[in-house]
């Protein structure tokens, strides 16, 4: 079964500050756009305001996960390169799985570094979802081997301390935006492979999140070890085969609905 409460670390190579392969050098393979995504593409204009000499180092950084029922709550952290691009990266949430799925690949390659970090559902419960988020970023930030000069992140709140907080900021920065894709990728696949020991519950396609089948599980067999227990779905549910977790944390007050 995998496990969550830990940092996967993906840096592959320090940031290098020239050298690097021109745009010819960067595979050109890439899914066909759906016309609704050719005029959403996230850009540079952030980037190159804050890079300000050839060794500043810009990190990117997007959650996934947060309003799941099960899994881990996900941070992925990336450091894109200057004079190389891959185009048709988009905000996550914006992609088929099998989008994503395509350029997951492409952006490992093509970051200068990048890193993921998880808390696991128990984390989940016991810090409560804002400090969970916190040490997922932090420790997707270590993961990086990097030092980072200045982080961006989407969105209103701050979760990683000193950022520059930019309101959809996966759909207008390309350093978020493939943040967000190896991030999803990442938790996507780790649900998929978690599924194998929970059939019945549908993780391999819900990943987490409520839908019928979900409930239905829910309300058939009780929660798993990877439910987030303190949730307000478990008072819902006629049968708990598990320890009730609870923790007074407004935020974790979702509806059964989702």
């Amino acid at each position: 079964m995998a496990s969550y409460g830990h940092r996967r670390s993906h840096q592959k190579k320090p940031v290098p500050p020239s050298g690097m392969p021109t745009l010819a050098d960067v595979t050109t393979t890439a899914p066909k756009l759906r016309p609704s995504l050719k005029r959403s593409s996230p850009g540079l204009v952030v980037e190159r305001d804050l890079w300000t000499s050839e060794t500043t180092v810009v990190v990117g950084v997007d959650e996934v996960g947060r309003g799941s029922w099960a899994g881990p709550l996900t941070v992925g952290a990336a450091v894109v390169p200057r004079d190389r691009r891959v185009y048709k990266i988009r905000d996550s949430k914006v992609l088929t799985e099998s989008e994503r799925e395509a350029l997951f690949d492409r952006i490992a390659d093509w970051v200068a570094a990048w890193s993921v970090g998880h808390a696991s559902p128990k984390e989940c419960d016991e810090l409560g979802m804002s400090d969970a988020q916190r040490l997922a970023a932090r420790r997707a930030m270590e993961g990086l081997r990097v030092d980072a000069d200045h982080v961006l992140v989407d969105g209103n709140w701050d979760f990683v301390g000193g950022a520059r907080r930019i309101v959809r900021g996966d759909s207008t920065s390309l350093s978020i935006a493939a943040a967000s894709i190896l991030a999803k990728v990442t938790r996507d696949r780790l649900m998929r492979e978690t599924s194998e020991h929970f059939p019945g519950y549908n993780f391999e396609a819900n990943k987490g999140y409520p839908c019928p089948i979900h409930k239905a599980a829910l309300q058939a067999w009780g929660p798993t070890s990877i439910h987030r227990r303190s949730w307000v779905f478990m008072d819902r549910l006629m049968w708990n085969g598990v320890t009730r977790h609870r923790r007074p944390d407004p935020q974790m007050a979702l509806p059964l609905g989702g």
